[in-house]
């Protein structure tokens, strides 16, 4: 219970800070957003958006990816970085979803439970609980609340949690999620934790959470890289990857 009520308070003060998110109404396809999810690991949302696109748009269809080599796969997704390895996470995905279902299609997890949904997806090569867990928010509109690096250390940082890894986060906090505020909780984290709580030197003089962080080592000192505001300007970094799968 105090998980929860904790969660709730966290999740009001980063709204009141940044807003709540805007949400497309038409939500994407499973395959596209699982695409683009395991093209933002380890980079930044645009260079992954731009990746995506090239695949998008130089292809008609995921089956047309699926029949290409590799290495031309790698070719298509170089900004993204990583080529080799998310182009084989890529190919393999599609690739054994053709074998094992007949078409490259998820729409068979819209009837299944989370958790069914994650030892699913989890299943293929090069794919984690966060990445599977992206697909349940963003593409299937479950309430969940996927933990990357900026949630993972920010949750820690302030002390909501003291785990060691994304995954035990992720556990740790999912089934104290309030009702239909798993997007914004998400979305608002990130957003902190790029601009505000940032590794080496957080900026806790504008941080909406600092009444309630427990983070010992606070630095409330002013540079010229952190206006002393009481809100920061946001929009600049406030690009979401997977808000603008389509």
């Amino acid at each position: 219970m105090q998980m929860k009520k904790s969660i709730e308070k966290i999740n009001k003060l980063l709204a009141g800070h940044f807003g709540i998110p805007l949400r497309k109404k038409k939500l994407p396809d499973p395959v596209d957003l699982l695409i683009a999810t395991i093209l933002s690991q380890n980079t930044n949302d645009r260079n992954s958006y731009k990746a995506f696109i090239n695949l998008k748009s130089k292809f008609p269809d995921w089956e047309t990816v699926s029949s290409l080599p590799q290495r031309k796969i790698e070719q298509v997704i170089r900004i993204a970085g990583l080529g080799k390895q998310k182009s084989k996470a890529i190919k393999n995905l599609l690739s054994s979803l053709k074998i094992k279902r007949g078409r490259i299609s998820l729409k068979y997890l819209y009837k299944m439970k989370n958790e069914d949904i994650l030892e699913e997806l989890t299943s293929y090569k090069g794919i984690g609980i966060k990445t599977a867990s992206c697909v349940l928010l963003f593409s299937l509109d479950r309430n969940v609340c996927p933990v990357d690096t900026h949630v993972h250390r920010t949750l820690n940082k302030i002390g909501l949690v003291n785990t060691s890894v994304p995954e035990k986060t992720y556990y740790a906090i999912n089934d104290y999620i309030p009702s239909g505020k798993a997007h914004q909780f998400h979305t608002n984290l990130i957003r902190l934790g790029r601009e505000v709580c940032k590794p080496a030197k957080p900026n806790c003089t504008v941080c909406p959470l600092k009444s309630v962080c427990k983070y010992e080592n606070k630095n409330f000192q002013v540079t010229n890289n952190y206006p002393s505001k009481s809100r920061m300007s946001h929009k600049q970094n406030s690009f979401m990857l997977l808000d603008e799968v389509r």
